[in-house]
């Protein structure tokens, strides 16, 4: 698997998607009745007639939005993806950390696969080693198990790179975190000092992101009474277990059909380009309905709240052969409870997640990159204005971003897995996962 920068989910080599006259952006090849059903519902809020995974089928992809100022006419929009694996040595080389044999550039050096994990570990867990030996022990295929401490500076002496780790965002709450915790230092007393009250373009930001969530980030009771009912938990059979895998991705297409409504409401989003819509929406899809659960997540009893108002334990998944894709999802759930992420923090958040300049394929990276620097002052000016005294919450906050990009390198992966057992993905995610069908 190339490395050396974050992995998002697989990537077809090209796929070519049509804009309908709703300004809906549905695959070439969809069916124009379903079609021209869910564009209706999508446009104006009508509820779908059918359950909701039946709903989508042969249609993936069709809840994906575009810019709502279409003119009518149909356009073919190739959606750039990049071609192949990375690049294999011709010629055994050495580890440049250790001296073991490499397996190709990983974070900007030639280095082998037990040097790039521990590299990639050691940062996104913030590790902090301690060498027993004085801090000077010499580097090699013994030493790197007994030292760890001396095994990472030799990663960045030889010039390894957390930028070519960690995403912009990430970087910007490391520099965040180094800034408060040593107030002395030069970036750090040229932080500006932000204003008691927020900016009234913030206000009125917040003010649309509140607005956007009570309307569209709530499935209506309509929507939710078409999912695959759940069945008796004494009902073990195969079409039991089949009924319950339907009844959480159903679920799912909730989540994702109100990501999609919510982004469109994200002030600037609509301004963007369609293609660059399309790879932000199908790209963050996952970091956000992950942490949206994760906020309703039970410590006491162990469960996870979903978008039906609902909890389900451990039990539930593994009944319905999703242990392995929920478990990221518990372990996450447990590592946020000690940060405040309210109503309002997690709608900057979710802005935040969606405009993230440095997902695949991009094609205006400076436009999404300044979209995305206003929501990071909209939230820190928040978070100043309403909690002034804790002054290391910003940089708890956006550095759980660097968990929910490692689980959405790994989600993709599994969802495959789940295919190989002959689990029934409904299009609409396969296409937004990229998962072939």
């Amino acid at each position: 698997m190339p490395s050396g920068n974050l992995i998002l989910p697989q990537e077809r080599s090209r796929t070519t998607m049509n804009i309908s006259p709703n300004g809906v952006i549905v695959p070439a090849t969809a069916d124009t009745t379903t079609e021209a059903l869910l564009a209706e519902a999508y446009t104006h809020g009508v509820s779908l007639p059918e359950p909701v995974h039946s709903t989508i089928k042969g249609d993936p992809g069709a809840l994906l939005v575009a810019a709502q100022d279409c003119n009518g006419s149909f356009e073919n929009i190739p959606v750039k993806r990049k071609k192949g694996p990375a690049p294999r040595l011709t010629e055994p080389e050495l580890c440049r950390v250790c001296g073991d044999r490499a397996s190709g550039y990983h974070y900007n050096v030639l280095s082998c696969e037990g040097c790039k994990g521990f590299f990639r570990r050691s940062i996104t867990k913030n590790a902090a080693y301690k060498c027993k030996y004085g801090g000077k022990c010499e580097m090699d295929m013994y030493m790197r198990r007994k030292c760890q401490e001396c095994r990472l500076r030799k990663c960045r002496e030889v010039g390894m790179l957390e930028e070519c780790l960690l995403s912009e965002d990430q970087i910007k709450a490391k520099r965040l975190r180094r800034q408060s915790t040593d107030p002395a230092s030069p970036a750090a007393a040229a932080t500006p000092t932000l204003p008691a009250k927020m900016s009234p373009e913030q206000s009125d930001i917040v003010e649309q992101l509140l607005k956007a969530q009570r309307e569209v980030l709530h499935p209506s009771k309509e929507d939710v009474e078409k999912v695959t009912p759940w069945p008796n938990d004494s009902d073990q059979s195969k079409e039991a277990a089949e009924a319950r895998f339907s009844h959480f991705t159903d679920l799912t297409i909730l989540g994702v059909q109100a990501i999609v409504e919510f982004s469109k409401r994200i002030p600037g989003f609509l301004r963007l380009t369609r293609e660059d819509q399309i790879v932000l929406l199908k790209s963050s899809a996952i970091e956000i309905l992950v942490l949206d659960v994760a906020r309703r997540y039970d410590e006491k009893m162990d469960m996870l709240y979903f978008w039906n108002g609902l909890p389900y334990s451990r039990h539930n998944f593994k009944h319905a052969g999703l242990t392995e894709l929920v478990n990221p999802m518990y372990d996450f759930s447990k590592r946020i409870r000690n940060v405040h992420i309210d109503d309002t923090a997690y709608a900057i958040l979710a802005s935040i997640i969606v405009l993230s300049p440095d997902r695949a394929d991009v094609s205006d990276h400076k436009t999404v990159e300044k979209m995305q620097e206003v929501f990071l002052e909209t939230l820190q000016a928040y978070i100043k204005t309403t909690m002034p005294s804790d002054r290391l919450l910003l940089p708890r906050i956006l550095m759980k971003l660097t968990d929910l990009r490692a689980i959405n390198n790994t989600h993709c992966e599994q969802l495959l897995a789940l295919k190989v057992e002959n689990h029934k993905i409904p299009p609409l995610l396969s296409e937004i996962w990229d998962v072939p069908q």
